[in-house]
């Protein structure tokens, strides 16, 4: 059976807006993985969307209401451990939404400045 004309251009409507508002990219991280993920939902939370774990290992589902044209928003977070060596961790960010897509740019900014570790800027002289 077909869909009428109506659904059709609904989601039409919404692939439209999930495009124009899609956030995709990778980077990597000198953060462990399970620190990446824990970061995620900490930040995700505090800008008003639900974040947790998901079923699957190293991954973070972040939620919310709805933003310009989409009735809902999701997103996630995925971290690989030790990806090309020891130490580096392979992030990968996936949302849309007006408001979210933006606050996931924001969340690899985040990641990108704390990419290497802090040293220390004033060790001990004995």
């Amino acid at each position: 059976m077909g869909r009428s004309a109506a659904g059709l251009r609904r989601m039409n409507r919404f692939d439209e807006e999930i495009q124009r508002t899609a956030f995709q990219r990778k980077g990597v991280s000198r953060l462990p993985a399970a620190e990446v993920l824990d970061l995620a939902i900490a930040f995700f939370g505090e800008r008003g969307y639900r974040a947790g774990r998901t079923g699957r290992p190293n991954q973070v589902f972040v939620m919310g209401k709805g933003e310009g044209g989409l009735p809902r928003v999701t997103g996630e977070v995925a971290a690989r451990a030790d990806v090309g060596k020891p130490g580096v961790t392979l992030v990968t960010m996936d949302a849309a939404g007006e408001r979210l897509g933006p606050a996931m740019a924001e969340f690899a900014a985040l990641l990108r400045a704390r990419r290497r570790p802090v040293a220390d800027p004033s060790p001990e002289q004995g």
